[in-house]
């Protein structure tokens, strides 16, 4: 499998050169050069096929040669060995959980599987890999603890000062060691455009090894997938009708990556890309018109982007055909007070705790159902709702108990600096730690 630039500037390369540039030369973003096509008999006898193996059935066209059969089968194992489970919340409605991993976020399987990737292809290298990010939340934790301790490999994550959970600045801080964190004094897409920048500047890339961990890298893009395959096999035990399937979107790399999935083969009626208060894509399926804002703060922070970078991505999945992405895509802009609302409702009504990423999901899911005259579906559930106890616990009146994982940090010093909105202080930092 070969890998373009969605800018068409840069030359193919493979699925290595791929998760170690990050982003083509001419800063596009790399895509397959076709779409693997899944034999139905796979979908027919899921159920009985373990879940890594799937894993290793979805991934090994995207790899291709780079990585042997045996290395992909551990990689797949290492980054997905804790239940992704589908949970009844009402007589139609399912969660799908995916923050049983280590940092009880989505972003762990991805984070895992890029990391294992790097720390293979990093083997006998004599140059150190940096690998910069930017996070609204989730991200930057899965990335420190799917990298910590990784050789030759360092991490620099950025986050927006003041605009991630107290639990979420804590898994992207405490750790040390080869992670470093910078709290930035802007949003979300400012740290993203800093980070862009940097992948821009020839004098850093000639004395640094530069990739990303952000959803634009293909190693963490691409493995999102395995989430809609084990949902369909769990689904298809209690529903004979394909899934309808509700995404928590914010910067789009997870919605796309089951459009992927879907393209290829696996059976799904419709996606729903739920949005908070940011709603340049919602805007676009209403008008045709794609106008990037800037980020609002929300409750559901992870989402709180204003020019999502998987878009493009989305648009070439369909050859920017506008009607085949109405086909199959809906989204909808959900407020704080709407999600407030309904975590405590469910909570209440239900006994079931959603973050407000999934009440999010929960909210589109329910909308497009009203509006289609369909009765069942599921929605993502992103992240455990401890991440964001301080909204939670307010709104169901009642503590949320402390998963062990954060029981482990919880009296950790935190390691960040802090750093102004200004590329020339990133850059400064970089070199002076390339220098060390």
């Amino acid at each position: 499998m070969k890998y373009y630039s969605l800018n068409r500037q840069s030359p193919m390369v493979d699925f290595r050169e791929a998760t170690i540039k990050g982003q083509a030369p001419d800063k596009g973003l790399y895509f397959p050069e076709r779409i693997p096509r899944i034999d139905p008999a796979f979908f027919k006898a899921i159920e009985t096929i373990p879940d890594d193996e799937i894993g290793v059935r979805v991934m090994i066209p995207y790899t291709g040669t780079v990585i042997p059969e045996n290395e992909l089968h551990r990689i797949v194992s290492e980054a997905m060995n804790f239940p992704i489970p589908l949970v009844k919340v009402t007589k139609d409605i399912y969660s799908l959980e995916l923050f049983h991993g280590p940092t009880l976020a989505f972003k762990d399987v991805g984070a895992r599987f890029m990391s294992r990737c790097l720390g293979y292809f990093s083997k006998g290298k004599s140059e150190k890999i940096t690998v910069l990010v930017a996070t609204s939340g989730d991200t930057g934790g899965a990335v420190a603890n799917g990298f910590y301790g990784v050789d030759g490999v360092d991490v620099v994550i950025l986050y927006p000062f003041g605009k991630v959970s107290s639990v979420q600045e804590k898994q992207l801080t405490t750790l040390g060691k080869n992670i470093r964190a910078l709290a930035i004094e802007g949003t979300f897409d400012d740290c993203q455009k800093m980070v862009k920048q940097a992948f821009a500047d020839t004098e850093l890339n000639k004395k640094l090894f530069l990739t990303s961990a952000n959803s634009i890298n293909v190693a963490r893009w691409l493995p999102q997938q395995l989430y809609y395959f084990l949902a369909y096999k769990q689904w298809k035990q209690i529903n004979d009708e394909a899934p309808i399937i509700s995404v928590p979107s914010g910067n789009f790399g997870n919605v796309c990556a089951g459009l992927l999935a879907h393209i290829s083969g696996l059976p799904v009626k419709h996606f729903i890309a739920a949005c908070n208060a940011n709603k340049v894509v919602p805007e676009f399926l209403a008008t045709q018109e794609y106008k990037p804002q800037k980020a609002i703060a929300t409750i559901s922070n992870a989402m709180d982007v204003g020019d999502p970078s998987n878009f493009v991505r989305i648009l070439e999945l369909f050859n920017k055909d506008f009607l085949k992405i109405k086909n199959v895509l809906s989204s909808y802009s959900l407020s704080d007070e709407e999600t407030k609302a309904i975590i405590a409702d469910l909570y209440s009504s239900e006994k079931y705790l959603p973050d407000p990423h999934g009440a999010v999901g929960y909210l589109g899911l329910k909308k497009y159902l009203k509006e289609s005259m369909n009765k069942a579906g599921l929605f993502l559930e992103t992240a455990h709702p401890v991440k964001f106890y301080d909204i939670v616990e307010l709104l169901i009146n009642s503590k949320i108990p402390f998963p062990q994982q954060l029981n482990d940090i919880s009296g950790k010093h935190n390691f960040s600096f802090k750093m102004k909105d200004d590329f020339s202080e990133l850059k400064e930092f970089l070199l002076e730690m390339g220098n060390k």
